[in-house]
């Protein structure tokens, strides 16, 4: 059944340039103007070399405020986790967190050089949602408000049922504005809700991330970054955090497939809706499958809106 999973993933992408990517015809439609998003899958050693352990790594990275940072992670993170598989000898959530890190202090150097002549890259970022399969153990680590969830029978009735494994960081959730506050008791206005949304110092909604640094080192929030991306109060310390959540799971042989996805999939099928999808059709264009029947949701509550106007 691993190898099943594994086959699964491998069917929603295929290779283009030495690296996985989403291909348009079966794994995803991009709603920006500009691709602020990036994704990929890499099978095979995840050491430095061929004799490291055998796995199987997810990543899907939902760019804000331009592509910089999402080509970045796509660029460097797989290679930081080989890197530190190698030292370890093995997988780990430390590596992984290692991994995060290096990514993120990699992407700090690039904004650091570019800031005198592009400013506004400070205010670039994305969520980071990554999945590594190894030794039948997957691992889970997100950043922001993407999310991973896995379909599994229930043996006794044959039910495919869906399970979250990651975890969110949006302020449109309550234990998120908790954390916020706990860990900011001095600044009332750590969140603020503004036109029905909830929105870290009322500008972001996420509260992790890579990059965002206008949120997290008080050199980059002044001139000449643009008027609505500096705060009024200097930052004393980081408001977004770039420190995964992780989580570790034994996969069993009920363990049927994972969906990974950024959150404009979520904001219209529930977990269970988009298990119900992959399991009820053909493997094979499951990811397009997923987004079309998105989109159809996005456009019923619009005609809804439209007619309550």
């Amino acid at each position: 059944m691993l190898s099943e999973l594994m086959n699964f993933l491998r069917s929603c992408f295929r290779p283009r340039s030495n690296r996985y990517v989403h291909t348009s015809s079966d794994a995803g439609v991009q709603a920006n103007n500009l691709l602020e998003d990036q994704s990929q899958v890499e099978s095979g050693s995840l050491g430095t070399s061929e004799s490291g352990p055998f796995g199987t790594f997810v990543g899907v990275y939902d760019g804000h405020g331009g592509p910089e940072t999402s080509r970045f992670i796509n660029e460097e993170l797989f290679q930081h986790l080989k890197r530190f598989t190698s030292e370890q000898q093995s997988m780990s959530v430390d590596v992984i967190r290692k991994a995060f890190q290096a990514t993120e202090e990699g992407f700090l150097s690039v904004v650091t050089r570019q800031w005198p002549l592009n400013p506004q890259i400070a205010a670039v970022g994305s969520c980071c949602l990554v999945g590594v399969i190894c030794n039948g153990t997957l691992y889970i680590a997100n950043l922001g408000d993407s999310r991973a969830v896995l379909g599994r029978i229930v043996k006794a009735t044959g039910e495919v049922l869906s399970i979250q494994l990651s975890q969110e960081h949006n302020a449109c959730i309550e234990s998120v504005r908790q954390e916020l506050h706990a860990l900011h008791p001095d600044d009332p206005q750590i969140v603020l809700l503004k036109h029905n949304v909830w929105r870290v110092k009322g500008v972001i909604q996420i509260s992790r991330s890579i990059g965002d640094f206008y949120l997290k080192k008080a050199e980059f929030n002044r001139e000449p970054l643009y008027a609505k991306f500096r705060l009024r109060d200097p930052i004393k310390r980081p408001i977004l955090s770039a420190d995964p959540a992780i989580s570790v799971l034994q996969l069993q042989p009920h363990d049927q497939f994972i969906i990974f996805a950024s959150d404009g999939l979520w904001e219209h099928l529930s977990n269970q809706e988009a298990v119900n999808i992959v399991q009820n059709h053909p493997r094979s264009g499951s990811a397009k499958r997923l987004v079309k029947t998105a989109l159809q949701e996005a456009a019923k509550k619009r005609e809804k809106c439209a007619g309550n106007t």
